[in-house]
This record gives structure tokens, sequence and C-alpha cells, in this order.
């Protein structure tokens, strides 16, 4: 009841920082070329003073609004700031039309940190909107979903042709493609084949419980390891069985390359999906159980049709952890050779080029967003197909 009186303090909190960031730190860089260092321009001399203006009163706006004592208006909160994350592309544009002309051709425009720090806060209010409005999260997804298709739409805009980001993809179409096959094949291929180890391992743990403390224990072990260490301690051993067994080098098995990256991988995720998967079976009721053995199902049928579907949000979750735990070390495999998008953030740090390591972050960051998105909502789902079960 406090809450309601006094408004939303969340909001005006986000709204309040993102206005600070926005005006303390660097709106854009510009650069004669790609090597020279770049000059930080703040928003008012990126975008000039409507600009500048129109954003300021928008974020003050919001704030406003949510701080109203009887009841905060988040549905125009949402359309500011729905409005304010289409804008973001449009105010580059402005920002390389004001400072790169005809006569500039090897110029190039940077996303300097106040872009990106309102690009953050914007993102957490349509979080904290979701969660007040009851917007269903697949409402989240279809709005970054509409989101990236307009980015992808406006990037071939000549335009946007002098902003950073997009010369350093252009330069790399074909290898960018590569990195996502890549980076998705090992990611899939590390969840897939943990998924069916670790719930093999779960039914295990379950039919002899003593040995799940041990089991449990030296997976987490596993997990204390750092990450490019356990890749190092792989590579002797594949590189001893590639040289006994030529198959294995037909097969691309060697001490460097996917194989390391695949096993580190399996490695890492196998942990959260056993826990999870035994957690899940051991809380379904004995007494559901019970009525389903009593209604004259075999223990195949009652682990099929009962304890599993019930289990499955857990089991979920687990996999919804794995999934994004694998998509940020698939990075660090780059280090091998197992290639992904870790490629383009070791070479742009070799190369000091800070776009290029942004190139290599940001499909990364898209897609843990993505995998966490899906699975979060099949787990709703399946919990609100569990609760309509148990209410008939």
């Amino acid at each position: 009841m406090m809450v309601s009186l006094r408004g939303n303090r969340v909001i005006p909190v986000l709204a309040l920082m993102a206005l600070a960031l926005l005006w303390s730190l660097d709106f854009v860089s510009v650069q004669p070329n790609r090597i020279a260092p770049g000059n930080g321009l703040g928003l008012l001399a990126a975008v000039g003073l409507p600009w500048a203006l129109t954003l300021t009163a928008a974020l003050l706006a919001c704030a406003l609004l949510a701080l109203r004592p009887q009841q905060p208006a988040y549905w125009p909160i949402l359309w500011l700031v729905s409005l304010l994350v289409l804008q973001l592309p449009l105010s580059l544009a402005w920002s390389i039309e004001r400072h790169i002309g005809a006569d500039m051709p090897y110029a190039r425009v940077g996303i300097g940190a106040g872009y990106w720090s309102l690009l953050f806060l914007l993102g957490l209010l349509l979080i904290e909107l979701q969660q007040r409005l009851r917007l269903a999260r697949a409402w989240l997804l279809g709005s970054g979903i509409a989101l990236a298709l307009l980015l992808w739409w406006l990037a071939p805009q000549d335009w946007l042709e002098p902003l950073a980001l997009l010369r350093e993809y252009s330069s790399r179409r074909s290898q960018f493609a590569a990195a996502l096959a890549s980076h998705l094949g090992l990611v899939g291929g590390a969840v897939g084949l943990s998924l069916l180890l670790g719930g093999a391992i779960a039914l295990l743990l379950q039919r002899y419980p003593g040995a799940q403390k041990g089991s449990i224990g030296l997976l987490s072990f596993i997990q204390t390891i750092p990450s490019l260490a356990l890749f190092g301690l792989l590579i002797a051993p594949l590189s001893y069985l590639s040289a006994q067994f030529p198959w294995l080098q037909q097969l691309n098995i060697r001490g460097i390359g996917w194989a390391p990256a695949l096993l580190a991988l399996i490695a890492y995720s196998l942990l959260p999906i056993v826990r999870n998967t035994c957690v899940a079976l051991a809380e379904v009721e004995a007494a559901v159980i019970e009525s389903a053995r009593g209604m004259g199902m075999s223990p195949t049928q009652v682990f099929l049709q009962v304890r599993l579907p019930l289990a499955m949000p857990l089991i979920i979750e687990g996999v919804r952890v794995t999934s994004i735990q694998a998509i940020g070390l698939t990075a660090v495999a780059a280090l091998i050779g197992a290639g992904g998008f870790g490629t383009f953030i070791f070479q742009g740090l070799g190369q000091s080029a800070m776009d290029l390591i942004i190139l290599g972050a940001l499909p990364i960051i898209a897609l843990a967003l993505l995998a966490d998105s899906l699975f979060s909502l099949l787990a709703e789902r399946f919990y609100s197909g569990v609760g309509d079960d148990r209410a008939e």
C-alpha cells in the first residue's frame, strides 16, 4: 500500500541515472580514419540543442510520471521508453550528418559510453515496465526481435555507412557468418550433449542416491577450474590421441580447435543440468506418484506422464543457465582456435580496435538474451500447463 501511495521509485532512479550519464559521458566519437584516435563529443555537441532537449524532456517525463502518488502512469512511460529506443539509430544518423562531410571519405563515427549507457538503462526500464504491467515475457522477446529487424533494415542505408561498427562488419561479412555458425554449433552441441549425458547421470543418481553427494561435488569442482586452464589441460591428451589414431585427425579432432572446446563446454554444462534434474525429480510429491500408481500406471508411464512433466520447469531452468553459460564461455574458446565471436574480441584487443571488440561482444550478448527469453518463456508455458493439470 505504501508503494502505491509514493509511486514507483525504480523508474525515476533509472531515468535520472540515464540522464546524468547521457550528459556526462561522450555520446559519439569522430575519427578521421581507423587508426587515428577519436575525438569524443558530448550529447549537445553530437546531436545539437533541439535533439538533446527532446531526449532530456522524455527522460524527465518518465521520472515524473512514475512518481504520481495515486497510480504511476506506466503505459505512457512504456510508450516514451519505446520511442526513445527507436530513436537511437536516428540520433546516430543525425550525428553522422552533422560531423561527417563528403570530403571525409575515411572518417568514421564511433558509439560513445553515453549512448551505450542510455541503451542499457532503457532496457532495464522496459524490464521494470514489463513486470509492473504484467505483460507476458513474449512481449519483451517480440520487442527485441522488432528492434533487431529495424536495425537490420537500417544497417545498409547510406546515411549510417560511416558508423565504425558497420564498417567493421562490412569488411568482415563472411568471417561474421562463419563465426556465427561456429559459435552456435559449439553452444548447441555442448548443451545438447550435456542434456543427454546430464539427464542420464541424474537418473542414475535417483537410483543410487548415495552417490549423489560425491557426483555433485565432482561437477562443482570442475566449475571452479578457470575456463582457459581447462582448455589448456585438454590440449595435451587430445594431441596425443590424434597422433596415435590418424582417423581422429580426419575428423579434425586435435589438441586445438573445436574438440577441446566442446569437451570443456560439456564439462561446465553438466552441473546445472544434473543438479536441477535431481532436485526437480525429487520434489515431485509422493502423493501424486502414488495416485498415478493407483490408477494402474506402469513405472514407465508414471515417469513419462507424471513425474517428468511436473519436473520439466526446473529442468528447463537448468538448461537456460547452461545455455547462457555456454554462450559466454564459447567466446574464450577462440583462444584455442575454436572460432566463434571471441575471435573478433581478441583481434580487437590486439589491434586496440574498440569497434571490433564490440562487433564480437554484441552478438554474444544478443544470443544470451535470446536464450534467456526463449527458455524462460518455455518454462512459463510448462508452469501454466502443470497448473492447469492440477486444477483439473
